[in-house]
């Protein structure tokens, strides 16, 4: 009896891992072609639940290189849309950068329902921002919590330049601190595009280590295992999100 249970148990699991990124298992590595009735399927509570944080990720890595090789799954999102009308229990919560080439959900091949997006100018973390990732971890159930920011980003770019605009400069200034936190050899000018990449990474770095330092809540899920933090930096020139090593 015990076997049996074990059974539908990783069955179970297989079914969520293909429902909710679709072509490949994290734990095996091994492919498999995406039924068409997953692509409108909504992610439930017990499938999600099911997961481990280091799994979503994985997911999340085979989502992108989905993007990245032409192969996304057809999503039906009209179909996604009445799946999900009931409930939500999306298994990650991503914060990326407001850039239009810059959208997480097609970068990471997700569908509706299978994760919060939050997205702001130079990805940084206000308290409005860390409170919508509490909300959606702590409420509600998100085990990932995923910075990502981008090559060629014009918030950092104007951070570097100091510029001044309304209520961009105060903006701005949250970045600012990643500048001369970033080593790097080359010239430290916005029009130097390693250097631009570069404080990006770093303001994605310093971003996940302010949402772990000025959040008790998602700290605390940390430590007892709950919720992972993950840096990323999605490239625009070849669709690779680079993940970062867990801090």
């Amino acid at each position: 009896m015990i076997a049996e249970v074990e059974q539908m148990r990783r069955a179970s699991r297989r079914t969520a891992l293909k429902l909710l990124f679709g072509s490949t298992l994290a734990a095996g590595g091994v492919g498999l072609g995406v039924p068409r009735s997953a692509a409108a399927a909504a992610l439930t509570r017990e499938q999600r639940d099911q997961l481990t944080p280091d799994q979503i990720v994985e997911m999340l890595k085979a989502g992108n290189e989905r993007f990245r090789t032409g192969k996304m799954q057809a999503h039906d999102y009209l179909a996604q849309k009445r799946a999900s009308a009931g409930g939500q229990y999306p298994a990650a919560a991503i914060l990326s950068c407001i850039d239009s080439r810059a959208p997480a959900e097609i970068i990471l091949d997700t569908g509706i329902g299978d994760t919060f997006n939050a997205r702001v100018a130079g990805n940084i973390a206000n308290d409005d921002i860390i409170g919508s990732l509490e909300f959606a971890c702590a409420a509600a159930g998100a085990k990932v919590v995923l910075v990502m920011g981008h090559t060629s980003c014009g918030a950092v770019k104007g951070a570097i330049d100091d510029v001044e605009l309304g209520h961009l400069s105060g903006l701005l200034d949250k970045i600012k601190p990643a500048i001369p936190a970033t080593t790097f050899a080359g010239e430290k000018t916005s029009k130097n595009a390693d250097f631009v990449d570069a404080v990006a990474a770093t303001n994605v770095r310093r971003t996940v280590d302010a949402i772990r330092e000025r959040s008790s809540v998602l700290a605390g899920l940390e430590k007892q295992g709950k919720i992972r933090f993950a840096g990323s930096m999605y490239h625009l020139i070849g669709g690779r999100v680079e993940f970062f090593e867990s801090p």
